[in-house]
């Protein structure tokens, strides 16, 4: 597609713009189809990381509307969704960035539309990043799990304004064969994870990290709770959901340790504390001059700023901090003469530390206790995380012969 389409112009900004209803809306959008976008959006206000990724979908998916497909939102049909969807995986290169900046930002004291937003964003692999390679317009990539995010937060936009009788149907249902889309594949994808080896070195950088200084003592039991409890990034950071706290360790009746979270689809689960997470516990909150253990009544935040106070709320400053510790396990598995793991683990992200504990666990507990503390949905998706069966496969074949001996 030719690059003579106009600029598009962020629509939507924080959540807290959205919830004062202080828009900067681009001319060529209309009034309503903002306002009930805005009403859709503000139903996720309870989980920051699925009001960004709605936004981003939504957002962009109205630019199209207005500047490719200039017909109202209200008339759109099958034919003009799978046109969107052609139109994401083959974008015009001036609707592509090559870095993330914020969708608006401020000048002499007033608020206007960043003109270096683009409603896509190329990107490289960390490992490629690593290596000094930089994102380029006309290396963009729409994978298959961006195709059916995409399908998915439109099918739920549309049901919601069909609900609100904003629309006479959701024309997302109506695309019945969504596979010319996506690649069916015949086996799942296999569970990013550390090996073995990798997690030792990494856990271990995490304690050298805080002997050599006491600030690191936070690095260590964030690495430790991402592994221990199977967290995810996102229940560490302070938001308006939850704001993870020391009392949300606590002691039942037995005597047994737990921690309570809010995590995905904003489900509040309550997560054992094995013997060794305790001991992480007691070790960071002593190095906070703090008392072994917290009490019921103990507000101060779990991960707290350096400066100021409250919470960390940023997921990116958690990245940062478990990616400084992931480069220096990269660095002595190198001078160990350990090249293979260490390049490997170039591409980890904060993601597979979770994936590592759950793995190394459903080994070794019932996989329904794993499931509740990891706050799986089903049984299916921990099953995801036993190889045995395939272990079991794969040598079964492995004597197998291409010139069989009589």
């Amino acid at each position: 597609m030719a690059d003579t389409l106009a600029l598009p112009q962020p629509i939507f900004d924080t959540l807290e713009s959205l919830e004062l209803d202080q828009a900067i809306l681009p001319s060529y959008v209309l009034n309503d189809d903002a306002d009930i976008t805005r009403k859709f959006l503000l139903a996720y206000r309870g989980s920051p990381d699925t009001f960004n990724s709605y936004r981003r979908e939504v957002d962009r998916f109205l630019q199209w509307v207005y500047l490719v497909a200039n017909m109202p939102l209200t008339q759109l049909g099958r034919e003009d969704l799978e046109n969107y969807i052609r139109f994401c995986q083959k974008p015009p290169n001036a609707w592509i960035a090559t870095k993330m900046v914020t969708r608006f930002i401020v000048e002499g004291g007033e608020k206007r539309p960043n003109s270096e937003w683009r409603p896509f964003v190329a990107k490289v692999s960390k490992e490629a990043h690593q290596d000094g390679k930089k994102p380029t317009v006309r290396r963009y990539r729409l994978s298959d799990q961006g195709v059916a995010a995409i399908l998915r937060v439109l099918s739920t936009y549309f049901s919601f304004l069909e609900l609100e009788k904003y629309v006479q149907s959701n024309p997302v249902k109506r695309i019945r064969q969504k596979t010319k889309f996506i690649r069916k594949k015949a086996t799942q994808e296999p569970i990013r994870r550390l090996s073995e080896l990798q997690w030792d070195y990494v856990i271990e950088t995490a304690q050298l990290m805080a002997v050599d200084d006491v600030l690191h003592e936070r690095t260590l039991f964030i690495m430790s709770a991402l592994y221990g409890m199977y967290l995810r990034i996102s229940e560490l950071v302070d938001t308006p959901r939850w704001s993870p706290a020391m009392k949300h360790f606590y002691q039942d009746m037995d005597g047994n340790w737990w921690f309570r979270t809010v995590g995905k689809g904003n489900k509040e689960r309550d997560i054992t504390v094995s013997s060794d997470m305790l001991k992480a516990l007691k070790r960071y909150r002593k190095s906070m001059g703090l008392s072994a253990l917290p009490s019921p009544g103990d507000n101060l935040a779990l991960i707290p700023k350096q400066k100021g106070t409250g919470g960390i709320g940023s997921t990116r400053h958690l990245r940062e901090i478990v990616q400084s510790c992931f480069d220096s396990a990269v660095q002595r598995l190198n001078t160990d003469g350990m090249e293979s793991d260490a390049d490997n683990l170039q591409s980890a992200t904060v993601h597979w530390i979770r994936h590592t504990g759950i793995s190394d666990d459903v080994k070794k507990r019932p996989k329904e206790h794993v499931r509740d503390d990891a706050g799986h949905s089903s049984s299916a998706i921990t099953d995801r995380y036993i190889d045995i069966e395939k272990r079991e496969r794969h040598a079964s074949a492995k004597k197998k012969k291409i010139r069989p001996i009589n």
